[in-house]
């Protein structure tokens, strides 16, 4: 009787470290999906160049960077972000 109580106090906890916190960034709208064992991250950042244009100072380019990394323990794994231009 103990060892199973004990083996299913493990699988709680186990499953607990699995499940994901989503943190809002604040870089233009980027999620990170956050557990023990791994994070995902759904990027949609901002991208302003900060060199202007001389006459108008309006500025030359911008942008967003889009994609999705995946980190397991640490590690990443996966990464497919690229810039789009305006």
């Amino acid at each position: 009787m103990k060892k199973k109580m004990t083996v299913g106090i493990i699988v709680v906890c186990l499953l607990i470290c699995l499940i994901p916190i989503p943190l809002r960034k604040k870089d233009g709208g980027s999620v990170e999906y956050k557990a023990l064992f791994y994070s995902v991250t759904k990027y949609h950042q901002i991208v302003l160049n900060p060199e202007t244009d001389s006459e108008e100072g309006d500025i030359v380019e911008s942008g967003f960077i889009k994609g999705w990394g995946i980190k397991i323990l640490g590690v990443e794994i996966f990464n497919n972000t690229q810039y789009v231009p305006d």
